[in-house]
């Protein structure tokens, strides 16, 4: 199941939901404040920048964005939002793909370095997000932690969302650290529509990891883009690596 096939011109077409969603408000805003916050007076790159969910805002309150992302029909959906001189693309993957120019603040949101499927490819993100930063820049992950716990012996699924148009679940293959996410939507009708995406989990200490292994320096890990304290009993964190000053 390949990357380029998923984020085909039908997922461009659904992917964008104003006002619902991720697009929620609550939800974008905290982000948009917080990216904003990180990137100071400098430059901005989005690895997968996909449609501009957060690119667009983030380009609005003043912060210069490129990005990179490997879908071209999530690129065109962002071209009907903001023009090639606004924010400019580049096609390629997050992992190795360089964009022209240094930047004080790379970021991946909403879960997106689980869509690199190999432990050494997710090492390689790291790195790329380190070649273009700026002494003291910033490499900034939101992503999920895995809800393993949630399984009982012999049981490969959690269901992590039920509405009355949706249902959500996850199959864990827990020897590779792989999940699919299947995402089910009906109507009225007997006929259901059925989306899957591939995911490799990462727990917080081996992204860690993978932040030394790239020179970083792991500055601060929240809950969430509000600043909530991590623990335990978090579904989420919002990790924020840094290059060191001096050598």
């Amino acid at each position: 199941m390949r990357q380029e096939k998923i984020w085909d011109a039908d997922a461009a077409q659904r992917y964008d939901t104003p006002g619902t969603g991720m697009f929620v408000p609550g939800t974008l805003e905290p982000t948009v404040d917080r990216l904003a916050q990180l990137a100071g007076d400098g430059a901005a790159l989005e690895f997968a920048i996909g449609t501009g969910r957060v690119a667009v805002p983030l380009a609005e309150r003043g912060v210069p964005v490129t990005g990179v992302e490997l879908s071209v029909p999530m690129v065109e959906q962002l071209r009907t939002k903001a023009d090639e001189a606004t924010i400019p693309v580049i096609i390629g993957d997050m992992a190795t793909t360089v964009a022209p120019g240094t930047y004080s603040l790379v970021y991946l949101v909403y879960n997106t370095i689980s869509n690199l499927l190999t432990q050494a490819e997710q090492v390689e993100c790291f790195r790329n997000a380190a070649r273009h930063l700026t002494p003291g820049g910033r490499f900034v992950i939101e992503l999920w932690v895995p809800e393993l716990r949630k399984l009982p012996p012999g049981q490969k699924a959690t269901v992590w969302r039920t509405d009355s148009d949706y249902i959500g679940l996850d199959t864990y293959d827990v020897l590779r650290q792989h999940v699919v996410s299947h995402h089910f939507r009906y109507d009225e009708t007997e006929q259901a529509r059925l989306y899957r995406s591939p995911h490799r989990y990462i727990w917080p200490t081996e992204l860690d990891l993978m932040a030394q292994l790239a020179g970083f320096e792991l500055e601060c890990r929240h809950g969430d883009w509000s600043g909530a304290d991590f623990t335990a009993e978090s579904r989420n964190h919002v990790s924020v690596y840094r290059v060191p000053t001096t050598p």
